[in-house]
This record gives structure tokens, C-alpha cells and sequence, in this order.
């Protein structure tokens, strides 16, 4: 199915819409009217084509290029420079015109080269949905392009098959589909035609067949229920359309603090216009006083800045394998709160493994994870020996033999041809040394009885040389009872013990793993085929298989870091709750415990919970299991309700809303889905949970280096906006024009500011909790440092400019000289902000080098604005001498004492309060 321009499908008519799973086949073939030996008619088929349109989704409507070029102007404080850019060009300054606009403009297209690429997760969804079905129609079978699917139709699937609609299934033979993309199930769905309750989850509803799912095994016919956007993965579509885009944390702040800002420069402009009014002088000058005023307090650098610190936190995070869709999504990580983790592929490997095996009444421990065929079987953490165990040994041999699935290596990697629940007993075989070639040579098969739902196992027969050699392998239930016996490790028969047995199933399932039993009985000899009859009874019971699909060891260790950290990690999965609690529990997750487990909440549970209710029960449970699509969406809104940062992962199309609706979305770059990337903000290349600590602690190095810019930043526009306003309220011409204010703050920003992107990340930096939600940029002291600072700048300024006046400069060399001070003194209190806490000692002098190229650079480019006459045109600045520039440089040396005194007696504030802290704890 393929995302169209035209309209999709619509639902159907109200009597229409029931709980197609919990209806019998016959009720839901009346309601479609339709037969299902014969299908729909051609008449029929256009009627309904008319009726609900084709089995497509409607696309959603994107802005154009020019329009979200143009909201990068929507902001506050480019209205001011905009205004001013406006009023100067009528008042014919078109120099300062120029430069203010300049200056709009190229932030205007840095914003846009920042924005994403537009969210693509519908048309990936069309990626995910099969072109071509097979139905029944006008009493024969026949290929059709799946968009040309309608409620009623009878479709054909078998193995290899991707449902292209939502199905009510009418027969099915053994039928197995995987649906963990849409659910988060790890393993296959045996599916039947049988109705289930109404209120059973998604992934209970084995009645029903899903658009985009794949059938592993067997085959099915059933009817279409549900096209285009009324299929669960169209529901899922619309979710994803409807998601918020939500504002980071920083651009959050950032926003707070421009309006902020925005109503501080129109009261101070408002002041100044009025003031210079009042003493008569002309509106042209005094509103390019207001507008000197409005360019010096407005930060114009900060946007330039942040977009670029953000795009170096990309290429750190692209190192340690997380690639970030989204720059803001590199801030987001470092005030992160909450995890919420799919489990399937995400903590766990993805792949079913082997982990206990019980025969002969002994249990063993199978080591080595997924499918790589590598590992030891351990008995009492010794390596078991099999010639001491001839249950164990035939155990393993009846499951690599009665399988139908192999591990294959391919580029490094080790994968499953088949079933991975009958592939995890083939690699489980060859940890113990078996070869399937070596034991199809000794032990050929001549006959199999295949698996069948019904029957609930797999049948094989093979050529032993002297005699003929059933085994048999499936559910416990279905072992068990075809058994009278049972093999003791010396080979001994005695009578199977059906209550030890089961105990020891309840056991395995209690730690979340699936168990399946392995059986075998001796036919007479030149047998040559077997039916059911032969397995009916008299089984040799061999023994237990416990597999699950395990937790990577990295992602143990990556929880146990961010829950250092302060970073809550839960569990939302589609799986079952027994296996989502084990998992959970071994992964080291916090929580409520029952019996040493964590308490999981189900997916029908969570139907129970109101939406009042919800936030406190997602705030204090680890473990979601059974969860649909909408909840994982609820439980990521009730979170953000409680003011958490939700960081969601996930793989599967039904992460997509979810991974859209939390404030940082993060894919699994191998095994995930597009819908899942490109609802992403973040997609990890090496699908590691661990790499999350990694993006975490690059995003708080990150927000620290952004939080270092802003408050080395301000100082420069609070000191020239006290000039102006200083200025007015004395009388004085502006020892600073507008576009040499312009010319201080982006060069400024750009060749020194951002030279603090590249300081190394602080000690410490994952031991502390993360930023609330709440916290300003600037604390209370920082503020403090800032207005030190601001008055310093407006003192040093200030004063040169009214002693180079006193000793008989022009009026350029003068304001030449206040504006080289703000750029002097600037780069010296850089220095004082590599760290807002820690001396330069502690940091050490050399460690970002970039600090002192980037000096170098401002250094070489305010000489140009000095001595070249081009720009001293352009910027009304005169040359200088020796002497003027030295005293220049003793302002600096001045600051950055005062400075780093102001900072010594805080840091030792701070020491104090920490070792009080400390001692009480």
C-alpha cells in the first residue's frame, strides 16, 4: 500500500463498526455480506471502492520551503531589529540599514539549514505495506494491487506474506505471524480463526490478522475489515500526525528569556526616545539612539551561536554511534529525566536464546547470547560433561534434528533462516559440539510430521542404522501426555513424574522464559513414514528448553549509569508481563517488587487507569507490558504532565507515535523500522541502549558549554546597553554606534564565543541529577556575575572614551577605542567562563586551545576594523597608537583579576556548602 495525494479510506458506516476479533466468522462474513468461498463481485468491488475509498493513507500536508523559511523571522526580538532596520532606511542610514538586516538574514538562513528535513514517517509507512494481494473475487483467486483492496474481500496469505489490510481470519493452517513491529512481541504469533474477548489488547487478538505484519509460517484466509487509515497501522499513521512537536527545554528558555528581553529593550527604548525628546533634540537622532540601544542589548550572536555548539554536539554524539536527526535534540538529552525503553531489540538482543535446559532431572546453564553459535553449557558452573548425561545429550539432538531452521553467518553476523524460537535450539546444539551436517549423515530424516496448532508439536523421522528414531519437540502439554517414560542421565527408563516436571515449568516461566519439551521413541525398523498415530503414545520424555530473548550486558550497565545519574528508566513493551518483569529484573531496574520481581502493569490494566490517575502510576511503575500503540502514547503524556523530559526508545511501527510525542524520540538504527527513524530525533546506529548514556552526558557537556556562552554573552549586551541609556541620561554623544555594536557582537560571538563549544567535559558531569524542568539558564549568582561584569564593560568603555576625548582625540578614535575595549575586555573575561564554578588551575591552561586561535582571530579582525580604511568607512572607526591600545589591554588585565577574585570566594562558598551537605548525608 502506497501514500497517494487522494483521499483514504474512509470507516465504515456506524452499524458497521464492531469488535471484528470477538465476532465468529460467520457473524462477520453477514456483516461484510459477503461469501467467503466466492469473495465479492466486481459490481460489488467498485460499489465499495465508491463507498470507502481506496486501501491507501492520506498524507499529511507539509509547509512549504518558503513558508518555514519565513517563521525563522517569527520571532520577538527580530521584530525589534527588523522595526529598526525599517526606521533607518526611512531616516537614510543605510550603512546601519544594512548591516542590521545583514544580520537578520543570515540568522534567518542559518535557522533554516537547521530545521530537519520534514517528518517523513507516513511515507515510511507506505514502505512497510505490501503492493500486491492475493484474493478471492468473483469465485476465483487472483493477484490485485493492494490498493485496490475494500472492506469484504476475501484474502489469501501463506509464508513470506505481508498482510495488506487489517483481516478477520476465517481459516488458517498453523499460521504464524510476526508481529513485534506493530506490538513489540519478540516471537511469532501463532494465529487462529477462533474469537477472543472484546477487550483483549492488540497483541491477544489472534483472531485477526494486521496490515503490514509478516506470516513466518502457514497459511490463512480471512476477510478485510479495515483499509487504508482504519487499519491499526493507519490508526498509528494518524497518532503520528497528531503528535505535538514539542519545544526543548533550551528552546524553551531561550523563548522565555527573548520575550523577556523584548519588553525590557521597548520599556528602555521607550525611556530613551522620551528623555532625548524632552531635551529637544531631533526624532531622526534620537530614535538612532533608541536603535543603538535595541542592536546593544539584543544578543544577536546567540542564535548563530547555539545552532552552531549544537551542530558540534551532533558530531560528538555521531562518534560514540548516536546520530541526531534533530540539533535540538542534543540539549534535550542532557535534561532528561525519564526513559521510557521498548524492550524487544532495544534492551534485549532481538534474538531468542537458550539459557536453561533441564534433563535427567539436572539442570544446566547455557552461556553465550543470540544466535552466534558460541558458548558453554554449565553444570554447577562447570562445563557439563554430555557423556554423563544421555537425557541432555538426546535433548539437544531431538532439537537441532526436529527443526526446520538454521543459523547462518553472514559478514560477521549470525542470523536465523526459520522459526528464532526453533533456531535458538539449533544454536543451543551447537554449543555442545552437534553439527547438523555430521548428525543428518549419521541420523537422516526420512519423514516429519510439521507443527500444527492443533497439535501443538513437531515430529521427525530418521534412520538411526539398525533401527528407526522418532523425535519429537513443542509445548510441554503436548510432550507430557504422549509420555510414559522419562531418561535419567545414565540412560535408565523410569515413570515420567508429571507434578516434578511441572514444577520445574513453573520455575523457567517464572523467570520469563518460554519453555518447550523434547521427546523421542523408537519405531521398528525400515520404518519410512509416521503420521500421529505413531506419536499418540509411549514418548521417551528427554527433557526441558528454557529460551528468552536476553538483555544485552551493555545495557545493564547503561541503566545502572543512568539511574546514577538520576534518570528513571522504564520498560513499555508489547510482550508478555511475566517475561517484561524478568527482563526488567535482571536489567537491574528500580521499582515495586512482588517475590523479588518487579510489578509489571498490563496493557488492559492500564485500560482500567483514568487519565487523573495515570500520571501517578506512571511516575512510580518500571515495568509496562501487553501496552497498545496509544497507550505507550498516554503513558509518555501522563509523564510530561508531571514535568519530566521523557526520552522514548523504540524499533517498531507501533514506537512511532510515541517516539514523536516525547521530547526526544530515539530509533534503533539496525533493526528499526522508518517509521520508527523518521519519528525519531535520534537514531542509534548500533541499536546499543547503552549509547544513550554516552548522547546523555555529550548533551549535558553540551547545554554546559551553551550555559558558558550565554553567560559570557550577556555581560556585553547589558554593558552597551547601560552606554546608551547612560549616555542619554548624561547628555553625551554615543561613545558607540550602532553598527560598530554589531560589528562587536557577532564577531565576538562567533570567533571567541564559540571557541567554548570545545571545552572538555567537566568531572563529574554524570554524577549529578539532571537540570529540573523549571531552572533558568541564569541562577541567581550568575546573574550577579553578569551585572559585575555588565557595569565593568560600561566603567572601562565609558571611561576611555571620555579620557581619549579629554586628551584631544576625534570622536572616531574615541569611540574606536570604547569599541575595541568591549572586544579587549571580552576576551578576557573568556577565560573566566571556561568554567562558571571551577579555577583555570583545576581546568587546566591548555586543555581547549581553541580559546586561544579564536583570540588570535578577534585580535587580527579588530585590527582590520582599526587600520583599514575600508572599514573604517564603513564602520566609522580611526587607526590607533601604542599607547591607546595598551591601556586597552590594562582594562582587560583588570577585569579579569576582579573576576577571577569574585569567583575564588564563590567557589569556596560553594566548597563549604557541599561539605556541609555532604557531612549530613
Amino acid at each position: 500500500m502506497h501514500i497517494t495525494e487522494e483521499k483514504g479510506s474512509k470507516a465504515l458506516p456506524a452499524e458497521k463498526q464492531h469488535p471484528w476479533h470477538s465476532m465468529v466468522p460467520a457473524e462477520v462474513m453477514e456483516e461484510l455480506e459477503v461469501s467467503p468461498e466466492n469473495g465479492l463481485s466486481d459490481e460489488e468491488v467498485m460499489a465499495r471502492q465508491e463507498q470507502y475509498g481506496r486501501n491507501v493513507m492520506t498524507p499529511k500536508k507539509q509547509q512549504s520551503a518558503f513558508v518555514r523559511f519565513m517563521l525563522q523571522f517569527h520571532q520577538p526580538l527580530i521584530y525589534i531589529l527588523l522595526a529598526a532596520t525599517v526606521v533607518t532606511m526611512f531616516l537614510e542610514e543605510y550603512t546601519d540599514a544594512i548591516v542590521i538586516f545583514a544580520v537578520v538574514f543570515v540568522n534567518a538562513i542559518i535557522g533554516y539549514v537547521q530545521e530537519s528535513k520534514a517528518l517523513e514517517a507516513i511515507d515510511a509507512l507506505a514502505k512497510s505495506m505490501t503492493a500486491k494481494a492475493q484474493v478471492i473475487r468473483n469465485g476465483k483467486k487472483q493477484d490485485i494491487d493492494a490498493q485496490e483492496l475494500v472492506p469484504g474481500d476475501i484474502v489469501v496469505v501463506q509464508s513470506g506474506d505481508k498482510f495488506p489490510a487489517d483481516v478477520r481470519l476465517v481459516k488458517q493452517r498453523d499460521l504464524k505471524v510476526d508481529e513485534s513491529a506493530l506490538t513489540g512481541e519478540s516471537v511469532a504469533v501463532e494465529k487462529n480463526a477462533e474469537p477472543v474477548a472484546p477487550d483483549d489488547v492488540l497483541g491477544d487478538r489472534l483472531s485477526m490478522g494486521f496490515s503490514s505484519t509478516m506470516v513466518t509460517y502457514g497459511k490463512g484466509t480471512g476477510v478485510v475489515v479495515a483499509t487504508g487509515d482504519e487499519t491499526e497501522v493507519g490508526k498509528i499513521q494518524q497518532s503520528i500526525s497528531s503528535a505535538q512537536d514539542l519545544e526543548t527545554p533550551l528552546t524553551i528558555k531561550i523563548k522565555e528569556f527573548s520575550h523577556l528581553l523584548l519588553w525590557v529593550i521597548l520599556g528602555l527604548s521607550v525611556v530613551v526616545f522620551a528623555v532625548g525628546m524632552l531635551r529637544g533634540e531631533g526624532i531622526g537622532e534620537t530614535f538612532m539612539v533608541a536603535v543603538a540601544l535595541a542592536v546593544g542589548a539584543i544578543p544577536e550572536g546567540l542564535p548563530v551561536a547555539v545552532t552552531i555548539m549544537l551542530a558540534l554536539g551532533v558530531s560528538k554524539m555521531a562518534q560514540r554511534r548516536a546520530i541526531i536527526r534533530k540539533l535540538v535534540a542534543v540539549e534535550t538529552l542532557g535534561s532528561t529525566n525519564v526513559i521510557c525503553s521498548d524492550k524487544t531489540g532495544t534492551l534485549t538482543e532481538n534474538q531468542m536464546t537458550v539459557q536453561q535446559i533441564v534433563a535427567g532431572s539436572k539442570a544446566y546453564f547455557v552461556k553465550g547470547l543470540g544466535y552466534r553459535p558460541e558458548g558453554e553449557i554449565l553444570e554447577d558452573n562447570q562445563q557439563a560433561d554430555l557423556g554423563t548425561n544421555k537425557a541432555l545429550e538426546l535433548c539437544l539432538k531431538a532439537g537441532i534434528l526436529c527443526n526446520d531452521s538454521s543459523v547462518k553467518e553472514k559478514e560477521g553476523s549470525w542470523t536465523i533462516e526459520g522459526d528464532p524460537t526453533e533456531g535458538a535450539m539449533v544454536v543451543a546444539a551447537r554449543k555442545a559440539g552437534f553439527k547438523l551436517e555430521e548428525l543428518e549423515q549419521k541420523e537422516p530424516r526420512k519423514d516429519t510430521i510439521p507443527f500444527e496448532s492443533e497439535y501443538q508439536y513437531m515430529a521427525t523421522l530418521h534412520d538411526a542404522g539398525d533401527r528407526s528414531v522418532i523425535y519429537l519437540k513443542g509445548s510441554v502439554e503436548a510432550v507430557l501426555e504422549r509420555s510414559n517414560k522419562a531418561m535419567q542421565p545414565d540412560g535408565e527408563l523410569i515413570e515420567v513424574d508429571r507434578e516434578a516436571i511441572e514444577k520445574q515449568v513453573e520455575e523457567l516461566a517464572s523467570e520469563g522464559l518460554r519453555v518447550l519439551a523434547c521427546g523421542m521413541a523408537e519405531a521398528p525398523e525400515g520404518t519410512t513414514d509416521i503420521t500421529h498415530d505413531d506419536t499418540k503414545s509411549g514418548l521417551v520424555f528427554l527433557g526441558l528448553q528454557g529460551m528468552i530473548d536476553p538483555p544485552r550486558q551493555e545495557a545493564v550497565e547503561a541503566v545502572e549509569l543512568c539511574q546514577k545519574a538520576g534518570i528513571d528508566v522504564k520498560m513499555i513493551t508489547g510482550d508478555h508481563a511475566i517475561t517484561a518483569s524478568a527482563i526488567a529484573t535482571q536489567i537491574g531496574l528500580t521499582g515495586r517488587k512482588e517475590n523479588g520481581k518487579l510489578v509489571a502493569i498490563t496493557g488492559r490494566e492500564l485500560q482500567q487507569i483514568e487519565d487523573h490517575d495515570l500520571e501517578d502510576v506512571a511516575e512510580k511503575t518500571s515495568v509496562f507490558a501487553r501496552v497498545s500503540p496509544d497507550q505507550k502514547l498516554r503513558l509518555v503524556k501522563a509523564l510530561q504532565a508531571r514535568d519530566k523530559v521523557v526520552a522514548m526508545t523504540g524499533d517498531g511501527v507501533n514506537d512511532g507515535p510515541a517516539l514523536k510525542q516525547a521530547n526526544i524520540g530515539i530509533a534503533m538504527g539496525i533493526t528499526g523500522t522508518e517509521v520508527a527513524k523518521d519519528a525519531a530525533e535520534m537514531v542509534l546506529t548500533d541499536d546499543n541502549f547503552s549509547s544513550i548514556e554516552g548522547a546523555v552526558e555529550e548533551g549535558r557537556s553540551v547545554f554546559d558549554n551553551l550555559t558558558k556562552f550565554i553567560v559570557w554573552t550577556l555581560p556585553t549586551n547589558l554593558g552597551e546597553g547601560l552606554i546608551v541609556l547612560v549616555a542619554v541620561i548624561i547628555g553625551s554623544q554615543l561613545p558607540v554606534q550602532p553598527v560598530q555594536i554589531l560589528w562587536v557582537n557577532m564577531t565576538t560571538a562567533i570567533l571567541l564565543g564559540l571557541t567554548l563549544a570545545f571545552e572538555p567535559k567537566e568531572p563529574g558531569i554524570m554524577d549529578r541529577p539532571p537540570r529540573p524542568s523549571g531552572e533558568p539558564i541564569l541562577t541567581r549568582e550568575l546573574i550577579m556575575r553578569t551585572l559585575l561584569v555588565g557595569v565593568l564593560l560600561l566603567i572601562a568603555s565609558f571611561g576611555l572614551y571620555y579620557y581619549e576625548m579629554e586628551q584631544g582625540a576625534t570622536t572616531a578614535q574615541a569611540r574606536t577605542v570604547a569599541t575595541t575595549t568591549l572586544v579587549v575586555l571580552e576576551a578576557f573575561y573568556l577565560f573566566s567562563c571556561r568554567s562558571l564554578v571551577r579555577p583555570m588551575r583545576e581546568i587546566g591552561f591548555f586543555t581547549n586551545m581553541w580559546i586561544y586561535y579564536g583570540i588570535a582571530a578577534m585580535f587580527l579582525f579588530q585590527a582590520l576594523f582599526i587600520y583599514v580604511p575600508f572599514m573604517n568607512t564603513l564602520f566609522g572607526s580611526a587607526p590607533l597608537d601604542t599607547m591607546q591600545v595598551l591601556r586597552i589591554f590594562g582594562a582587560g588585565v583588570i577585569l579579569l583579576i576582579i573576576v577571577t577574585i569574585e569567583k575564588y570566594y564563590r567557589f569556596k562558598s560553594n566548597a563549604r556548602v557541599e561539605k556541609v551537605a555532604e557531612s549530613a548525608r
